[in-house]
């Protein structure tokens, strides 16, 4: 490769033992026509080799260097020397130059890394098992000159089940605003910024992070400035509504509420929360309420010098806030060089009644605490608000949303299939734009375990939504039942790209990845999620799995103590004990995996397969298809179930529950 040309490369470094995943990432960055020096067959040994190796680390653009718990392992190897050339480069460059671009394949932790101390100074991207978004690339193309990838597109899938995607449209809810709001106080930012000491500038060379571009933002919860601060679900909402706007802009990266929300309270600078969720501006607010004025304050910050790169204060009245929202989804599309598509301000519908609206807001924060009681008070909500505004499509949409729960949660009753299927619909009717309608309808048939109506319903969604994440991860569960596990993960993946912060869906992708045949990497990645979140349910039962598939069942045995609900250690220890030999404790946990099966069917099937009963496992095998058990989506990869495979009545199962073989 000439000069000119090794001047705009990419230096990949990785050990041995890393060559798969570091293949994977240059792959990826070939694909987008970037120049990767990773061809280790062209290197020979010897004095050559080590000439070869330092002048390609001399005239590369960026360097990678690939951090595993392989390059962990190794106090010695070939890639150490790489890594202090890189480092010595650096010293003869700027600190604005962005040369260094760390990479982590698996759960290693940057704190205790035995990296050189100039890595430890950058924001790593991690790249499990070298699995490469669309984000990373682009940052890198820009990072060499080159004009990036679009932005935000589904994932590449293959032809025999990816969803037709056509050029997106900016399609706005139907909703309409109630609640008055008067004085504002400007004073809040600059409170908002003093909640912690620390600087709110990005570490140095930030903008050599993989996965952040420069037209990336996250809604922080707008606060509640209300004299009695009793409107934070309508200050929450108003986020809400500008999370949904700003993420059908087609080029703008927006990580999804889960995401954005879990800042809430919390004393972080910006800088912070830029890194963590991989975005360069922070969209923030206030809103105010007094009779029937509104007064929302908003502005754009910029995450690696803290400045406000717009603000604006809008006082309207009730009737106008959607109007307010517009103006700000403008504003922000302006600032960052964003081309509103035409139309984009006019909304589908009617105007909705502010007391419908405000119903529905209220629905939609009870719903956002997912407990049984507040699920009710959700449901009770919004059949009040429906019944306020017949034509108000959102609302019906989220009313079907919050009976696909309680399904979920094991109300299997005829009745509330049919509520979902009338709500659903009449959603969909109302406003065929929006896609909430459709996933419900889609959750509600995989439950039904309907594949083919599922599939339309949650393709559509995403044909409305490319970037909605809730429909992005129920197709990965529809497809890792009919499709490939290939483009099952593609499809969870791009939910944790847009939901960074959502640990539900990392232990979706965990099991994905488990069923993949990759054990140690789904233990990965449910090691780093469980650091970050402890107590999320399942997450403990879904890392026993993973170290019992490896063999390591003295670590599942601990792995599943550590899992902070009941019900999950309930499904996990009768193959946990029957693991461990403890004969007799794992009858015992299986008879009460019994007794309390409803809803649970599946994984009882599982438990009798692992203890060497396929006549009972292919019995609860049937009980889970007679009650619509929604672990069904598993049965076709299931390494609990592997025994089982080699059964005729295992294809014949299959077959009769429509899936393929």
């Amino acid at each position: 490769m000439p000069t000119s040309e090794l001047s705009r490369a990419v230096f990949l470094s990785y050990a041995s033992e890393d060559a798969e995943a570091a293949g994977r990432i240059c792959e990826a960055l070939r694909a987008a026509g970037i120049e990767v020096w990773f061809d280790k067959s062209e290197l020979r040994g010897g004095d050559a080799w080590d000439r070869q190796i330092r002048d390609r680390i001399r005239d590369c653009r960026l360097f990678i260097p690939v951090i595993s718990a392989a390059t962990e392992s190794r106090d010695e190897g070939y890639f150490r020397r790489e890594w202090s050339l890189a480092v010595d480069r650096t010293r003869d460059m700027s600190e604005r130059k962005a040369f260094l671009v760390p990479v982590v394949v698996d759960g290693t932790s940057e704190r205790d890394a035995a990296v050189p101390e100039r890595f430890r100074d950058l924001q790593w991207s991690r790249l499990p098992a070298g699995q490469t978004p669309q984000s990373f690339v682009s940052r890198v193309a820009a990072l060499l000159g080159q004009v990036p990838p679009a932005l935000g597109a589904p994932p590449e899938l293959s032809p025999r089940s990816a969803p037709a995607v056509p050029a997106r449209r900016f399609s706005w809810p139907l909703l309409a605003l109630c609640l008055g709001v008067l004085v504002a106080g400007g004073g809040w930012f600059a409170w908002r910024h003093s909640r912690s000491n620390e600087p709110v500038a990005a570490p140095p060379a930030a903008a050599a992070r993989g996965g952040i571009t420069t037209r990336s933002v996250a809604v922080l919860p707008f606060l509640d400035m209300s004299e009695k601060h009793d409107q934070e679900y309508f200050s929450d909402g108003l986020s809400e509504e500008l999370i949904d706007v700003l993420t059908k802009l087609p080029g703008l990266r927006v990580p999804a509420r889960t995401s954005s929300f879990s800042f809430k309270g919390k004393s972080v600078t910006v800088g912070e929360i830029a890194r963590v969720l991989g975005v360069t501006h922070l969209l923030e607010g206030s809103v105010r309420k007094a009779g029937n004025r509104l007064r929302v304050t908003a502005q754009l910050v910029r995450a690696d010098d803290g400045f406000h790169e717009w603000s604006e204060t809008y006082d309207r009245d009730v009737q106008d806030v959607f109007a307010v929202q517009d103006d700000i989804a403008r504003s922000v599309a302006e600032q960052l060089n964003i081309t509103l598509l035409s139309g984009a301000a006019q909304r589908a519908g009617t105007a909705i009644s502010p007391e419908a609206y405000n119903l529905y807001l209220q629905a939609r924060f009870r719903l956002g605490h997912d407990t049984n009681e507040d699920l009710d008070a959700a449901v009770a909500l919004l059949e009040r608000s429906t019944a306020a505004a017949p034509d108000f499509a959102a609302a019906w949409a989220w009313l079907a949303y919050c009976q696909t729960r309680r399904i979920a949660n094991g109300d299997t009753a005829p009745q509330t299939y049919q509520r979902v299927d009338q709500a659903a619909a009449r959603a969909i009717a109302l406003d065929p734009s929006l896609a909430e309608g459709y996933i419900a309808g889609g959750i509600a048939a995989l439950q039904r375990l309907d594949w083919p109506k599922a599939g339309q319903l949650l393709d559509q969604a995403l044909r409305n939504d490319p970037n909605n994440p809730l429909a992005l991860q129920f197709r990965g569960h529809l497809t890792q039942a009919t499709g490939s596990m290939a483009d099952a993960e593609q499809y969870m993946r791009r939910a944790v790209d847009l939901d960074p912060l959502n640990p539900l869906h990392r232990r979706y992708l965990a099991r994905i990845v488990l069923n993949a045949g990759r054990a140690a990497e789904s233990a990965a990645i449910l090691r780093q999620t469980i650091a970050e979140n402890p107590v999320f349910p399942g997450l403990h039962y879904e890392l026993a799995r993973a170290l019992l598939v490896t063999g390591k069942t003295a670590e599942a045995a601990k792995a599943l103590d550590g899992e902070t609900s009941e019900q999950w250690i309930m499904l996990g220890k009768p193959v946990i004990e029957h693991a461990m030999h403890h004969d007799e404790s794992a009858r015992a946990a299986l008879a009460r995996l019994v007794k309390n099966s409803a809803g649970s069917e599946y994984q009882v099937a599982e438990a009798y397969a692992v203890f060497g009963q396929p006549d009972r496992a292919f019995e609860w095998l049937g009980n889970a298809r007679e009650r619509h058990d929604a672990g069904l989506i598993y049965v076709r990869h299931d390494p609990l179930l592997a025994s089982l495979f080699p059964d005729p009545r295992y294809s014949a199962f299959l077959r009769a529950s429509n899936l393929p073989e």
